[in-house]
């Protein structure tokens, strides 16, 4: 029986995408992957805080030594203390959120990049977070003996700006949760509505971290440009703090849009099918994305989504969104106004938009997983 370990620490940390895409994935695997014996590998925790495992060949590894102290551990001091001092002996051993920790030389390493936005948009990238990916992403990459790309723009990415070979990088893609569905009882989503101040009004809705690539200053202009045409939308942001948001904040100010822009945080995944289900259009005009999985969550609720032409996103939604160019406010505004306008395009959207995550779902992801740990295993 392989023994292989996964770095589960990002799902225990983050409620956003990675955290979600490792959550789902862990799952999905559990379900179709009962021979083999799973290490979950945790950084700051400890046994007693972890949830039950997914499944009985799943064994929890935690340590309470932080991610922080890790990093500078491994990739600061660059000091060479093998994961396995944590995981046990391991056969191959998947990072799943960009680095690579040391490992002793009988185990085979796969490793997973999100995306480069913090090279292709440095600006919207805090600076030491970025000095950090800048120095160790690369070095990961390069030890990797597999790497996984969450999309082709991804791939393509990595052999432009790391010269990474292509045949090291398989694109994994996202999966959709089939919790996510219309959501067509009123009781549900009024008290979604309310509960999250937006009882009464028609909305916008955008999902993810609010920091600079996000290009929710655009979108908010572009909300504005729309209430001046006689579309009296809301916008409604669900998304933790990151960083640099002062821009946005100063938008908002300068527009006087605090009537109508509402920063929900970072929202209960419970709510999501309610709030997609909820929103006129999803309007992802991300400057950067290494995949867009609000946009396939949206597509499941059956909600009309409006996406940015630029990196993943085009990939992601094929010919079932709006696509726009994110440095064009009144393109955006103009996309906003014709969902608004014709009945006809929201309703070939939306059909559009269940076909096409329907191609997306975190089984079909896990069995192409399974088989890229047999391949680096030689079974």
């Amino acid at each position: 029986m392989p023994r292989i370990a996964l770095d589960y620490t990002p799902a225990i940390e983050q409620r956003g995408g990675i955290g979600r895409y490792v959550r789902d994935l862990t799952a999905a695997l559990a379900h179709i992957d009962a021979d083999s014996d799973y290490q979950l590998f945790v950084a700051g925790a400890t046994h007693s805080s972890l949830p039950k495992a997914p499944a009985a060949n799943f064994m929890w590894r935690a340590t309470p030594a932080s991610p922080r102290w890790l990093a500078r551990l491994w990739h600061r001091a660059r000091f060479p203390l093998p994961v396995e001092i944590f995981t046990g002996r391991i056969d191959l051993f998947h990072a799943t959120d960009f680095v690579l920790p040391p490992t002793l030389p009988a185990a085979r390493t796969l490793l997973t990049v999100h995306d480069l936005s913090f090279v292709r948009v440095p600006e919207a990238a805090s600076p030491p977070l970025k000095a950090y990916l800048d120095a160790v992403v690369p070095r990961s990459v390069a030890r990797a003996q597999h790497i996984l790309a969450d999309s082709q723009a991804t791939k393509d990415d990595l052999v432009a700006l790391y010269g990474a070979p292509a045949d090291k990088i398989t694109v994994l893609y996202c999966g959709v949760d089939a919790r996510f569905q219309p959501v067509r009882d009123r009781g549900l989503l009024g008290a979604c509505r309310r509960k999250y101040g937006l009882a009464g009004v028609d909305y916008l809705l955008s999902v993810g971290t609010v920091q600079p690539r996000k290009n929710y200053s655009r979108v908010i202009e572009a909300v504005a440009a729309a209430r001046q045409q006689g579309c009296d939308l809301h916008y409604a942001i669900a998304g933790g703090k990151g960083w640099l948001e002062d821009e946005m904040r100063a938008t908002i100010a300068r527009l006087g849009a605090q009537p109508y822009v509402h920063l929900l945080g970072l929202a209960d995944d419970a709510d999501l099918p309610a709030l997609y289900s909820g929103a006129r259009a999803l309007v992802m005009a991300s400057l950067y994305e290494g995949f867009g999985l609000p946009a396939l969550e949206a597509f499941a609720c059956g909600t009309p989504v409006i996406s940015s032409n630029l990196s993943s996103l085009p990939e992601v939604a094929g010919e079932a969104a709006l696509l726009v160019d994110p440095y064009d406010v009144a393109g955006i505004a103009e996309a906003v106004l014709a969902l608004e306008k014709q009945p006809a395009l929201r309703q070939r959207l939306a059909q559009a938009g269940y076909q096409r995550a329907a191609g997306f779902t975190w089984q079909r992801s896990a069995r192409q997983l399974r088989s890229i740990y047999a391949a680096l295993l030689g079974e």
